[in-house]
């Protein structure tokens, strides 16, 4: 992926970058470096709130294979690794909240959907992983990814959330739009 540097050096843009399309990096001009750091520590701080929360609605729910569930608002949280290997959907309110808190990976199979139904929105559904997720092609995904290791989004997944990870982000050819 080619990107080309902005004239005030303050972000880049690409034709693989949709509106606003632009890209930051730490050593691009003032102010996108404070700009950074402070987005690293805001991650920081919702991931460790998210990891925090106690008295889960559901622990070890499925034993972490999450195909064919309906998941209705509360604090989800598992000691494992948590598969879609089918569909599943997340059902509730456009006020509603689900936290998912995961101690490994989180991985969504080849063409599978994470839903919403009955107004829930993305906005409100948070999964904190402390390993790596991996949504595979032609995957579809909803909700906020807060990770403390990786997240890979494969060829042609797509989601509606925002993705941040400590260490790395791979793309290839996505579709991610913000709820």
């Amino acid at each position: 992926m080619r990107f080309i540097a902005d004239a005030s050096n303050e972000f880049a843009t690409s034709v693989a970058v949709s509106m606003p399309w632009r890209v930051y990096a730490s050593d691009y001009a003032s102010p996108t470096p404070v700009n950074l750091t402070t987005a690293v520590l805001a991650m920081e701080a919702s991931y460790t709130d998210a990891a925090g929360r106690t008295n889960p609605d559901e622990l070890n729910l499925a034993d972490g294979n999450l195909g064919g569930l309906t998941l209705a608002p509360g604090l989800y949280r598992w000691g494992t690794s948590v598969t879609i290997p089918s569909n599943v959907t997340i059902s509730g309110s456009a006020q509603d909240v689900w936290i998912f808190q995961i101690s490994n990976d989180l991985d969504v199979s080849a063409a599978q959907r994470v839903t919403l139904s009955g107004g829930a929105s993305a906005a409100n559904i948070f999964w904190q992983v402390a390993g790596e997720v991996v949504i595979h092609e032609n995957a579809h995904f909803e909700g906020g990814i807060l990770s403390q290791t990786a997240v890979t989004l494969q060829t042609n997944a797509s989601m509606v959330g925002r993705i941040y990870a400590q260490s790395l982000v791979a793309l290839d050819n996505n579709s991610i739009s913000t709820p």
